[in-house]
């Protein structure tokens, strides 16, 4: 933050999944790069009754700390956030109700182990109005949820590293936007100035005061989205005014959210201009699907001639698996009944993301990796499906084994952002 703030090339950017093989290709990144592994997980995906990835934040904190041990990367090379925390999967029930499970959440994130919390109560609850919740009433919940935090810590053990916080009011959802036509507006100089004597004045309000120096990103929108077949790229013209909309105290630095499926261009472009929190999600489950697909493929080409064996069905399990459950994708979706089929699976929203841990899915995903476990593919099939890994393996620098594969093409959306942020790979 302060090498950004005096002008150096320099970021962070934050893996924002719980899918296990997106965590294990940014502990490899992070390893081969000797730089800080950030892993934030949403109020949706870990929560304390266990998201939609099944797991609370004690189960997850813990996942991450052992796979990262496993691959060598030590314990304070490890950023654990919680991402929009706040009322959101509970914003269909009345605001106090929605508030007291926030409240609950971000304890048990912080008594996980998680160090940067991004306070979001920007959504609206049942009892909001239609308009939502205004200026105040959000940086006042924010505050609410601080205080929560900063009780929680006190009960973890002496020496612990402070909380670190997030704010904002103009929080793209969730997940990325279902967007189509203009983009979004960029927010103003006058927002942030604004923003800032809110939350102050809520934290000074909640007794929370002298967290205020901890504060080390605001979310604004600088213009980046994506939808389901869309994309909003960073224009820094327009952001112009942010960039020199930064207070002196405190000397935070702006967190980007929905900034997957930018050009490396624009991500460097970012960094420089103080969005030094560059946050990515859902482009690396999007990556771990193309290279699922690619490698059923293979399995197809390779061994659908053969007598005995059972072909995996990861392509038909994953769309029976959202139909039966639509809950993650309806409202994302227009069209007839086959443009949405297209969207359910290819859609740069990449909805999908949410059923990979559905049984029959994974049933599938372990067929394939079985199948070509048993009968390795030949170079030629990978050159044709796999081109990037092909070349790897060529080189002697990867396995040809599937779960490196899809490890791989996930990696290589980690390197454009490593290189956004100025991390230099290790000698």
């Amino acid at each position: 933050m302060h090498r950004n703030r005096r002008g150096e090339k320099a970021g962070a950017y934050a893996v924002c999944s719980a899918h296990p093989s997106v965590i294990a290709a940014a502990i490899r990144q992070a390893v081969d790069d000797d730089s800080v592994l950030h892993i934030e997980s949403t109020s949706s995906q870990v929560n304390q009754f266990g998201g939609y990835s099944g797991q609370t934040p004690s189960q997850f904190a813990e996942y991450v700390h052992s796979a990262a041990q496993r691959a060598g990367l030590p314990r304070k090379r490890v950023l654990l956030g919680g991402d929009h925390l706040g009322p959101y999967p509970w914003r269909e029930q009345p605001s106090a109700v929605a508030m007291g499970k926030a409240c609950e959440l971000v304890r048990a994130c912080v008594l996980a182990g998680y160090n940067k919390i991004h306070l979001d109560a920007s959504m609206a609850c049942t009892d909001d109005g239609k308009s939502g919740p205004d200026e105040s009433t959000i940086a006042q919940r924010a505050a609410v949820l601080c205080h929560a935090a900063e009780r929680a810590f006190d009960d973890l053990l002496p020496g612990s590293s402070p909380l670190l916080y997030v704010i904002g009011t103009e929080v793209p959802a969730p997940g990325g936007e279902s967007l189509a036509g203009a983009g979004p507006t960029v927010s103003s100089a006058n927002h942030v100035h604004r923003t800032l004597e809110v939350f102050r004045a809520a934290f000074a309000e909640q007794n929370v005061a002298s967290v205020w120096e901890r504060v080390i990103g605001l979310v604004v929108q600088p213009g980046v989205e994506f939808g389901e077949n869309v994309i909003f790229d960073y224009d820094r013209q327009k952001a112009s005014s942010l960039s020199s909309a930064l207070p002196k105290d405190p000397p935070l630095v702006y967190e980007a959210h929905s900034t997957d499926y930018q050009k490396p261009v624009a991500l460097a472009e970012m960094v420089e201009d103080h969005f030094a929190i560059l946050k990515v999600g859902p482009w690396l489950t999007f990556a771990f699907r193309e290279a699922v697909f690619a490698l059923s493929a293979i399995e197809h080409e390779w061994l659908s001639h053969r007598k005995g064996v059972r072909l995996s069905q990861v392509r038909e399990a994953l769309e029976a698996a959202m139909l039966r459950n639509p809950a993650y994708w309806r409202s994302y979706y227009r069209g007839n009944e086959d443009e949405m089929r297209f969207a359910r699976i290819y859609s740069y929203s990449d909805r999908c993301r949410y059923y990979w841990v559905d049984a029959a899915v994974q049933q599938e995903l372990a067929q394939l990796r079985a199948n070509l476990e048993a009968s390795p593919p030949p170079l030629t099939l990978l050159s044709q499906y796999l081109p990037m890994q092909y070349e790897a393996i060529r080189s002697g620098r990867l396995r040809a084994n599937s779960e490196d594969m899809i490890q791989e093409h996930v990696r290589a959306v980690l390197r454009v952002y490593a290189a956004a942020c100025g991390v230099k790979k290790k000698t």
